[in-house]
């Protein structure tokens, strides 16, 4: 498993930081504003879709039929459940994009009920939409195929898949919108082709394993419907993130302009981390917990698990604070050019600064999930899922409200509610703290029915494994606040001075971070201890 998440971590690092550059070529290019706004809203809801059925629902389903067929059964019967199960899915979701092509109007008012009131951005988000809609149905064969390539330990091809997308989107919004006479419509564009490549990246892969074959129809099949049946109850359970951001895109699209483009970079920031660790964590443990239950071997299972927890933590809390202090130093060095200006790097940095609170439960949620799913028990997820999704409606509605009473001058209280929200800026802020408490809830109704299931005993050494935690990340915190006291304007001066600050802040901060580790008796050997 380490192997694998080395191997898995190496490749999404590398798709991570392109997405960074492919952030600032976007921001430099069009800034934040209603264009972007738009792009953004029609690029989030084909996004959401696929994380929510292709790597949600679907792969938490299909990798432990996948791996039980392939520990159990001949290699015919694996390739015949990929014929069926890449039919069946490329069917359902040919009729998805068909509907969402044609009523692309109408999904656009249900995700951003804020565009009707600017006929203009209204239409540019449509066609937006219905350039990038067909995505869904690529990215969502590319995940089947990457399931299955990381069913036989292929993590790093899957993980180095999304480069595509950020290469696409790079030249999308340097090249070609130069060329078109709607410069966004581009980015677009860009995503359309990175699907159709994605999905012919992987196929030598799979035919390397034998199992590139024709689809074919298989709703009948015994193993698609069994898939099918697991997926419906993880729809919720392993994607309240995504739904919860989807909300917080309606929300936002009744803010002030920009507040889409500015979420966004919160959401970038955060993928860094998650896609890195929490989700390689995620998706390598779970062939692995899928094994360990076929097989009956509990004490493999609860090993598997806590050495994901452990590794997690390690990761995801020093990032949590990392985040949080360095918000603002990142977003003005990365992106704070072209028509990117320093409101937007302070509206992008509180976005971040609340979202990045959560980050820990959103990487442990990550790998709690598969603990369920490898032992097929999607419903548990869901009632989880449920509750945080509502407790996420509700605080989004209670922090704006607080927002707004503390940021709103006494005129823009008087005006229509509606209006007065399009005009106070920083309320977006509200939706990143909403999610982190959201994120929070789910962790711990996950955590309190994982025990109360009995199938995880925690190993020794948790104790001190805190302790060096809790110190090394003590010590880089105390590092980083004296390099912002010493350091505190970010946005005035030259780009080459905030690049050599941050390269120090974040060096200093990650050298003290180890070091402390280190000191506290810590080893690399602990990371392969299983």
């Amino acid at each position: 498993m380490f192997r694998g998440l080395l191997s898995f971590s190496s490749m999404t690092m590398i798709s991570r930081v392109l997405g960074l550059v492919r952030d600032m070529a976007i921001n430099s290019a069009f800034g934040a504003n209603a264009a972007t706004d738009a792009f953004w809203v029609a690029f989030r809801i084909p996004n959401f879709m696929r994380r929510l059925f292709a790597e949600g629902s679907f792969s938490t389903a299909f990798v432990p039929v996948f791996t039980e067929v392939k520990e159990k059964r001949p290699h015919a019967e694996l390739k015949e459940l990929m014929a069926r199960v890449s039919g069946t899915l490329g069917g359902v979701l040919l009729l998805v994009t068909a509907l969402g092509l044609i009523f692309a109007p109408e999904v656009t008012v249900l995700f951003s009920p804020g565009a009707l009131d600017e006929p203009k951005k209204f239409e540019l988000t449509v066609e937006l939409l219905r350039l990038t809609f067909p995505f869904l149905l690529f990215v969502s064969l590319t995940a089947l195929s990457g399931g299955a390539l990381n069913s036989f330990h292929r993590f790093g091809l899957p993980a180095l898949t999304p480069v595509i997308l950020n290469l696409c989107m790079i030249a999308g919004a340097l090249w070609l919108s130069r060329l078109l006479q709607t410069p966004i419509l581009a980015l677009g564009w860009a995503i359309l082709a990175a699907g159709i490549l994605q999905l012919l990246f992987q196929l030598p892969a799979l035919r390397g394993l034998d199992l590139l074959t024709l689809p074919r129809w298989g709703w009948s099949h015994p193993q698609v419907r069994k898939i099918m049946r697991l997926m419906v109850p993880t729809l919720f359970g392993s994607s309240v993130a995504q739904i919860n951001l989807l909300l917080d895109t309606v929300i936002a699209s009744l803010l002030i302009a920009g507040s889409q483009s500015w979420l966004s970079q919160a959401d970038r920031f955060l993928e860094l981390p998650l896609g890195v660790f929490g989700v390689a964590l995620g998706t390598v443990i779970l062939p692995s917990l899928s094994r360990h239950h076929v097989t009956t071997d509990r004490a493999g299972f609860s090993r598997a698990l806590d050495w994901g927890l452990r590794t997690t933590l390690l990761i995801a809390v020093p990032a949590m604070f990392g985040l949080m202090l360095l918000a603002g130093p990142l977003v003005a060095t990365l992106f704070q050019h072209g028509r990117f200006t320093a409101f937007d790097t302070h509206m992008a940095t509180l976005s971040i600064t609340a979202l990045s609170f959560g980050l820990p439960a959103f990487a442990l949620v990550k790998v709690l999930l598969p603990a369920f799913y490898s032992r097929q028990d999607t419903r548990t997820p869901v009632r989880a899922g449920v509750a945080s999704l509502v407790a996420n409606m509700a605080f989004n509605v209670l922090f704006v409200a607080l927002l707004f009473a503390l940021w709103a001058t006494p005129a823009q209280k008087q005006a229509p509610w509606l209006q007065a929200l399009a005009q106070v800026p920083g309320l977006h802020m509200a939706l990143g703290m909403a999610s982190a408490l959201a994120g929070y809830i789910n962790l711990g109704l996950l955590w309190r029915w994982l025990k109360r299931a009995g199938v995880y005993e925690r190993q020794p050494g948790w104790a001190r494994h805190a302790l060096r935690l809790a110190v090394a990340c003590t010590a880089m915190v105390a590092v980083l606040l004296l390099g912002r006291w010493l350091w505190p304007d970010w946005t005035t001066v030259p780009t080459l001075t905030r690049v050599w600050h941050l390269a120090v802040l974040v060096g200093a901060g990650g050298l003290t971070y180890g070091v402390a580790l280190f000191a506290m008796g810590f080893r690399l050997r602990e990371l392969r201890g299983i």
